[in-house]
């Protein structure tokens, strides 16, 4: 039993390949049937639509030919006067007829009058004694010919006939007909139609790629033969990508190229024209459909395949899946409840590291604040000796005025002494505005963002770094927007500025020019401050990794390495940035940019 089964399951994909295969061909050959159906209704309305369209002129050349001023041109084609009148003549009749040209010829193939005489590709004069319409219509027969103008260099079918004075020929008349409108109405349509020489080569064509090229191999025979016309003037011919073959007793034709299509070919020989009408369908649709036909086809009889051998299975397989369920239902309690085990202890796995990545998150949030206060102890105690110092020089001055108030009122001077005692008040606050600076900056900000006024900020920062540049014997340039409102911090902010401008006194000391620059402006809707100094800038290597924690280039005991770290990341909690470059006249620039009050860190990037 079971080798009949393995058997029937080999014997399956060799029947559907065969299935396949020959069902394709049944579908397709039907499929091309309808479609060669369908391109012959359009073949025969294309061809009535030329045939309609050129006979409307058939009669005409002859017409034209026998009015009398046109006889009489040809036996006198110096006469200016009469000249003048034909050209007239000719120009009304093609206005009214619509047509593209009609000229008169001499015996000789001079040119003599035109309807496009005053036109700057005006016929006259021009020789075509080479063209068969004029070559046929001399030998006394109503010419047809189609070509591409050589003087025009528009295509169109010629219509010629003789001009007859008695018993000979005069001339020849030359009735020109456009056909472009015909081949717009092809542009876009569901089949693609063109018109092809007895050469091969394609002269209309509803896509202006395949104009002038050949179907059929351009022989030197068969290029001197069009040569020989100039039907093409100076057109360049070129072959056609394609490839003719057989498909199911149909002719196709593969196109090569820009995008490989293949077309069933249906055409149609005009006599009268000497030209070939061909119609060409897509295929792809043909074969889409037929392997369509045949996946369905496939696709029922897998389905009812699959049926039937669920249906020889089913019983077999009823007691095994029985049997199978209460096994299943076993191992299932069972690995529900070594599941129901795991998952408690998972729980109390993840409660506890949940609850400890909280406290190390608590611990961090901890240790960032200890750093960045730190910090700023880590600056309050650089700039102490300098404070110590810009404190003793008030006390000095404020003992001195006490000592001499004392004996000015001893000797009765109370107005010298009120005004040393002015002094000392003076003094005093002057003291108190630097400790309460300080006292601002040293203590812990608890302080929400919010508007705050680059200005003021910059004042305070003065009064903390005051000693310090006085120290390092630096002058600072200062051009600030007056009226900046930034989102900040007013502690941080003024941190960050203590450090960058503590910073550039330390790069200028010792130097000759030790000019510190602070600039502020708007751009780009937010507020930029640089801080300039005229020191040795900063080296590349150390631009990477001047904002790390814990590096720094000064000396030992002259630093933690850790202000430019705290000032990079208060700014970036302000959603702005902290960058460093060098000036291109020498020195480091620090620029921060901040948003404007009233916007967040986003629209300000926006």
């Amino acid at each position: 039993m079971k080798y009949r089964f393995f058997l029937a399951l080999l014997l399956v994909p060799a029947a559907a390949g065969l299935i396949a295969v020959q069902g394709n061909a049944v579908a397709t050959r039907s499929y091309m049937q309808e479609a060669s159906s369908q391109a012959h209704t359009a073949l025969r309305l294309a061809v009535a639509a030329l045939s309609g369209h050129l006979n409307r002129y058939q009669a005409l050349p002859a017409l034209i030919a026998d009015h009398d001023d046109v006889k009489e041109l040809v036996t006198r084609p110096n006469d200016g006067e009469l000249r003048g009148t034909v050209n007239s003549y000719l120009k009304e009749i093609n206005g009214l007829l619509k047509s593209s040209d009609i000229y008169v010829i001499l015996p000789n193939g001079n040119t003599i009058a035109a309807s496009n005489y005053d036109g700057p590709t005006s016929f006259v004069g021009e020789n075509f004694s080479y063209r068969p319409y004029f070559q046929d219509a001399l030998k006394g027969e109503q010419s047809r010919f189609y070509a591409l103008g050589t003087t025009s260099l528009k295509r169109g079918y010629y219509f010629g006939a003789p001009v007859r004075i008695g018993g000979d020929i005069r001339g020849v008349i030359v009735f020109k007909v456009d056909i472009e409108t015909i081949e717009a109405s092809w542009q876009g349509g569901e089949y693609r139609i063109f018109v092809s020489d007895p050469e091969g080569i394609i002269f209309m064509s509803g896509n202006p790629e395949w104009l002038y090229a050949g179907i059929l191999p351009l022989t030197a025979e068969r290029l001197a033969r069009t040569e020989a016309s100039r039907r093409y003037a100076d057109a360049v011919l070129h072959q056609l990508p394609a490839v003719q073959s057989e498909l199911s007793g149909h002719r196709v034709l593969r196109v090569s190229g820009g995008s490989d299509r293949e077309y069933l070919v249906l055409s149609h020989y005009m006599p009268e024209a000497d030209w070939t009408v061909n119609v060409l369908a897509d295929t792809g649709s043909v074969r889409t459909q037929a392997l369509t036909t045949v996946a369905a086809v496939l696709l029922l009889l897998c389905l009812t395949g699959l049926a039937i051998a669920i249906f020889i299975q089913r019983r077999a397989r009823l007691r095994e899946r029985i049997l199978m369920q209460e096994q299943a239902q076993e191992e299932l309690e069972r690995r529900v409840e070594e599941r129901t085990a795991d998952l408690a202890r998972v729980n109390t796995q993840i409660e506890a590291e949940i609850a400890e990545r909280r406290l190390t998150e608590q611990q961090l949030r901890q240790t960032q604040a200890d750093l960045i206060q730190a910090g700023k102890l880590a600056g309050l105690g650089q700039m102490s000796a300098a404070l110590s110092h810009e404190f003793n020089q008030p006390l000095a001055a404020a003992k001195t005025y006490a000592d001499s108030a004392a004996l000015l009122i001893e000797r009765g001077r109370t107005a010298e002494a009120s005004d040393n005692v002015r002094r000392i008040s003076g003094l005093i606050d002057r003291m108190a505005s630097i400790s309460r600076h300080l006292r601002n900056f040293a203590r812990k900000p608890n302080e929400k963002l919010g508007p705050v006024r680059l200005d003021e900020v910059m004042h305070d920062t003065l009064e903390i770094v005051a000693a310090r540049i006085k120290t390092a014997g630096a002058k600072m340039d200062i051009e600030l927007d007056g009226d900046l409102m930034v989102r900040a911090g007013s502690v941080r902010l003024q941190q960050v500025l203590v450090n960058v401008i503590s910073n550039a006194a330390d790069a200028v000391e010792g130097l000759d020019d030790r000019t510190l620059s602070v600039r502020a402006w708007r751009e780009d809707g937010k507020a930029v401050l640089t801080v300039r100094d005229r020191g040795g800038g900063v080296a590349p290597s150390v631009a990477e990794r001047i904002f790390d924690p814990f590096y720094t280039t000064k000396g030992v005991g002259r630093g933690l390495g850790l202000g430019l770290s705290i000032s990079y990341n208060i700014i970036k909690d302000f959603g702005g940035s902290l960058t460093v470059s060098n000036h291109p006249e020498g020195g480091a620039v620090f620029r921060i940019e901040l948003a404007l009050a009233g916007q967040t860190g986003r629209e300000a990037a926006e």
